[in-house]
C-alpha cells in the first residue's frame, strides 16, 4: 500500500481545492481507500465531480485508482461525501 502517496495526494487535493472541498482519509481497506470530502463544493459543477477529482490527482503522483463509489448523506443538504477508491488498478488487463 502505498500510504506516503495517499497523504501526499490528500495533501495536494486540499491545497488546490480546499476552498470548497477537503478531503481526508478515513480508512484503508485492503486495496479500497476511503476518503471523506466536506465543503461547501461548487454548486454548478456535480458534487461527485470533486469526489472523482481524487482519482486524477492519485494519477498524478503515479498511483493507479479506479473511483469504485460514493457514498452519499441521506439528506441531500449535508455537504458531506465519502469516495471509496480501489487501488492499484491494471488498465491493460481491462477490455
Amino acid at each position: 500500500m502505498c500510504i506516503e502517496e495517499i497523504r501526499k495526494a490528500i495533501e495536494r487535493y486540499n491545497r488546490y481545492r480546499g476552498v470548497e472541498a477537503r478531503a481526508s482519509l478515513l480508512k484503508i481497506s485492503g486495496s479500497r481507500v476511503y476518503v471523506f470530502f466536506e465543503g461547501s463544493f461548487c454548486n454548478t459543477c456535480g458534487v461527485n465531480d470533486w469526489v472523482e477529482d481524487f482519482k486524477y490527482v492519485l494519477e498524478d503522483l503515479g498511483v493507479e485508482s479506479e473511483l469504485e463509489g460514493v457514498i452519499e448523506p441521506s439528506d441531500p443538504l449535508i455537504n458531506w461525501r465519502i469516495g471509496v477508491f480501489k487501488l492499484g488498478v491494471k488498465r491493460d488487463s481491462v477490455k
